[in-house]
């Protein structure tokens, strides 16, 4: 294993009978780096980080994490690692206090270290007031805080998220944010799932996983640069779920999408479709609407390959269900 990456996997696949979850993916995480790991759900992203986390052993293929094989030395991976899964692993019941007293257990902490790491997790997820409170009144934001704070209390080199701000508040994904961040400044490696493309803004590198195969991968800018080669036009029209519809038909745009109240449309010739769009509005008597070239968000980068995977999927007679 290469000592500069923290996580290598090499033609990764997982089959749950005939169904592949994982398509023999290949890709590589840097030490210190905050990597995403972006899709929609059901994309493989849980299936790679647990088998990546040794939970989950691969159909085929092979990785390391850590620098341990992720077949052969998973428990050694389960002891140099911080997971934390999509449902916060913490026992209701329990005080916050006590959920850290179990967690440090588990990672065998010696004694006087443990006063010293509750005292930092506490401090860490700002549970100063809460410190005696049961688990279960705490909101969603104070929860995810406390098992990120469980989740690092051995203080791992890698740290494995999955989905780690699902269902919480943009306030308290912000917050979470703010922490990765932190964590990455102090050389620990961040592995992130998340179907949140705006949040991938913030990781250094990103891999963008659809039907279990990995479509692209590299930094934002290269995203929407290298990945995209078509034009994004911005249509603000009245009506615009009507016009969706419509839209779709046009020769000049390969696909349109709602986002928020506008329409984003892929094209390859922007001033022909800006063209086309123009003349059919004017021709149904609408002025009230505006259309402008911008700049590709992520969202509009991975719309426009998954269409792209899906349509050569067709084509090839290889569409995996």
């Amino acid at each position: 294993m290469n000592s500069h990456k923290a996580v290598e996997a090499n033609l990764l696949e997982k089959k749950f009978g005939d169904f592949v979850a994982v398509d023999k993916i290949s890709f590589d995480v840097n030490k210190g780096e905050i990597f995403g790991f972006l899709g929609p759900n059901g994309a493989g992203k849980s299936t790679t980080i647990r088998m990546l986390c040794g939970i989950l052993s691969p159909t085929s293929g092979s990785g390391h994490v850590a620098g341990y094989d992720i077949i052969k030395e998973q428990e050694n991976i389960k002891q140099n690692i911080g997971y934390m899964s999509q449902k916060f692993s913490l026992y209701e019941d329990l005080t916050v206090e006590e959920n850290i007293n179990f967690y440090s257990g588990i990672y065998t902490i010696p004694s006087q270290a443990k006063i010293d790491r509750k005292r930092w997790v506490i401090e860490m997820a700002g549970l100063e007031k809460l410190r005696s409170s049961r688990t279960s009144i705490l909101s969603g934001g104070w929860k995810q805080r406390l098992a990120l704070g469980c989740a690092i209390i051995h203080e791992p080199a890698i740290v494995f998220l999955d989905e780690p701000t699902s269902g919480v508040d943009p306030i308290s994904r912000r917050n979470f944010w703010r922490l990765i961040k932190e964590m990455a400044g102090n050389g620990i490696t961040v592995f992130v799932t998340t179907h949140y493309m705006d949040e991938a803004e913030n990781c250094d590198r990103m891999a963008l996983i659809y039907k279990g195969s990995i479509i692209a991968i590299g930094t934002s800018h290269e995203l929407k640069t290298k990945y995209m080669k078509e034009h994004i036009l911005e249509i603000a029209v009245p009506s615009p779920e009507e016009w969706l519809e419509r839209m779709e038909g046009f020769g000049s745009i390969k696909e349109v999408a709602l986002f928020g109240a506008v329409l984003h449309a892929v094209v390859e010739d922007d001033k022909k479709a800006v063209a086309y769009i123009k003349e059919t509005l004017n021709a149904e008597n609408i002025t009230d609407y505006s259309v402008s070239k911008i700049q590709p968000s992520l969202e509009d980068v991975f719309v426009s390959l998954t269409e792209s995977h899906d349509r050569m999927s067709n084509t090839n007679g290889s569409h995996k269900s």
